[in-house]
């Protein structure tokens, strides 16, 4: 999977482990992949992100935030997870668990991204990243001209849990043609989302997106 032998075993072992039969160490912390997991979210969020500013250099703030978003959401990495046989190798106490918790193939495809980290370093787990993961299995070109609605997601979500929820856009940086808009995603007069774009959709999908990964709506 990874493409090469691990230096270090036990990381894969712990990384494949859910908390369903993890064990309880000297400190009285459960032995499970979740801080593998917690490392393995940043590193593939930070790859993708470096990935897509370099591959598409005229892409607004906007766009490139909802293509990654389109590739790290919870369920584009179950659906990874599986394609590259993470399922036939996580460790769990019985099927139950993955009936109830929809996401827990994707969880274990990031605990293995933090294993292949510790174990080989940044460099080697960038090119796992974009070579075994990214390239071979999205349509970056597609991903960046399909428009998704993340807006109404939000929107969806605030009235199913009775919340006020409110888009604004407060800032325009004009520049002879170039425009910047500034949009902000208000909950409960919180602000859960900040988006930037060449235009006022751009930017409260930006903005919505951004919401998406702070509320776990993805």
């Amino acid at each position: 999977m990874v493409g090469v032998k691990p230096l270090n075993i036990e990381l894969y072992v712990l990384a494949t482990s859910h908390r369903s039969v993890a064990k309880t160490n000297s400190g009285g912390i459960k032995d499970s992949n979740e801080r593998l997991e917690f490392l393995g979210d940043a590193i593939l969020g930070s790859v993708v992100a470096e990935y897509l500013f370099k591959k598409f250099p005229f892409k607004d703030e906007g766009v490139l935030t909802e293509t990654r978003s389109k590739i790290v959401n919870r369920e584009s990495l179950n659906l990874l997870a599986k394609k590259i046989g993470i399922n036939a190798i996580i460790s769990i106490e019985n099927n139950r668990y993955s009936r109830s918790h929809k996401s827990i193939y994707g969880n274990t495809l990031e605990a293995v991204i933090g294993a292949v980290y510790i174990d080989r370093g940044y460099q080697f787990c960038k090119k796992f990243i974009i070579k075994k993961l990214l390239i071979p299995h999205f349509d970056l070109e597609e991903l960046i001209d399909t428009d998704s609605n993340f807006k109404s997601i939000v929107i969806e979500w605030a009235q199913k849990e009775s919340k006020s929820l409110n888009f604004v856009i407060d800032k325009i940086i004009t520049k002879g043609n170039f425009k910047e808009f500034t949009a902000h995603v208000i909950v409960e007069d919180e602000v859960v989302g900040e988006g930037h774009g060449s235009s006022k959709k751009r930017a409260e999908q930006a903005a919505a997106s951004k919401a998406c990964e702070k509320l776990t709506l993805l």
